[in-house]
């Protein structure tokens, strides 16, 4: 492995475990309240295991394409990744289609990809902005969908900011990694990731995934 490439590894990493990172943080500060019921502390706990788990995956395996295929609940994946947003103050809201199918896919990869899709609307809504997921079938695909109300996505820039490094001037600082592990990984499970944006209307991106046989 060349310098230039373990550089570009070392970037990936430490662009990946920042929002698992974070949720334990946030899942710490939450704990931390003693009128907490038991069953709310439960859940904060398995979303605590969950974080600890996507970090040992990442750091164990940065190849993005790398998926464990098995049989996920994608509500269940949208659930807890809104749950863990919300627990910094944010406004983030589930919809989730009841009776979603189970479909073939790598759950820990999943919730990578929707994670970097919460920071980037987080990051580009404006104070009070609601960041809504939601997952829904459409046809023979499930879609997993992110919205939020911030400045939009110019029409030129729709298809470049997928690629790696590419950071617009709206852009929050950082190193353009987190849309193009999104790609990667809906590529992997067979799947697109696409925005849809007006201009002064927010973005939503959806991540289209293959119903297949669990």
């Amino acid at each position: 492995m060349t310098a230039h490439s373990e550089r570009e590894r070392l970037s990936l990493l430490v662009h990946e475990v920042r929002s698992p990172t974070a949720a334990l943080a946030a899942i710490a500060v939450a704990l931390a309240d003693d009128g907490l019921d038991e069953a709310t502390t439960r859940h904060l706990l398995e979303l605590a295991v969950a974080a600890c788990r996507g970090i040992e995956r990442i750091v164990g395996d940065a190849a993005v394409g790398s998926i464990q295929l098995e049989a996920v609940d994608v509500g269940d994946v949208v659930r807890d990744a809104a749950t863990a947003a919300a627990l910094d103050g944010p406004r983030i809201r589930a919809e989730i289609e009841a009776g979603l199918p189970p479909i073939r896919a790598d759950a820990v990869r999943l919730r990578q990809a929707l994670d970097n899709l919460v920071a980037n609307a987080l990051a580009h809504s404006p104070p009070g902005g609601e960041v809504v997921i939601g997952a829904r079938t459409e046809g023979e695909a499930v879609l997993v969908t992110v919205s939020d109300e911030g400045l939009g996505v110019p029409e030129n820039d729709r298809a470049r900011i997928f690629e790696p490094g590419v950071r617009l001037e709206m852009d929050a600082p950082g190193l353009g990694l987190g849309l193009s592990v999104v790609r990667a990984i809906a590529e992997a499970h067979g799947g697109t990731v696409t925005v849809e944006s007006t201009s002064g209307q927010g973005a939503v991106f959806t991540i289209s995934l293959p119903v297949g046989s669990c």
